[in-house]
């Protein structure tokens, strides 16, 4: 993806294009599933640790990114598509999808297809967040295991 591209990316969530918001954002989208912060910082190991912690920051608070609580310890972050709207004003829940969590790869990956069910909930109960992971086998480790 060329820089260009990158820049407008950065641009139209209000986040100013700077050279390491481009080189980490380009690894970001180089990654095929979700990408823990461990894997990131091994990928970009001239880039220290801290910037990139800054950058994925800056990236969720500004919903560039979205963070994956896959229940292994250890957030998950994907880049959320041009048409991602979580987080951006009070009702972000109708953009929420469910993820994907493979027991024998270890690999997360949203299935930005799959919208979270709404629950109604009792009483004065609030939901801030909704978090869906469906654990199992992924395609590539299921067709290997044959």
């Amino acid at each position: 993806m060329n820089s260009d591209h990158i820049t407008h990316m950065l641009e139209k969530r209000g986040i100013k294009p700077t050279a390491v918001r481009i080189l980490v954002l380009r690894q970001m989208l180089a990654c095929p599933d979700a990408f823990s912060l461990q894997s990131l910082e091994d990928s970009l190991d001239t880039v220290d640790k801290s910037t990139i912690y800054r950058c994925i920051t800056l990236f969720l608070t500004h919903h560039l990114l979205h963070a994956i609580d896959d229940g292994t310890g250890s957030f998950k972050y994907a880049v959320c598509s041009s048409s991602c709207h979580c987080g951006e004003d009070g009702d972000h829940l109708d953009d929420l999808h469910a993820h994907f969590y493979c027991e024998c790869c270890h690999r997360t990956f949203c299935l930005s297809r799959i919208q979270v069910p709404v629950v109604a909930l009792p009483g004065n109960f609030q939901v801030h967040d909704i978090n869906y992971v469906l654990k199992g086998v992924c395609p590539e480790c299921n067709s290997s295991t044959l």
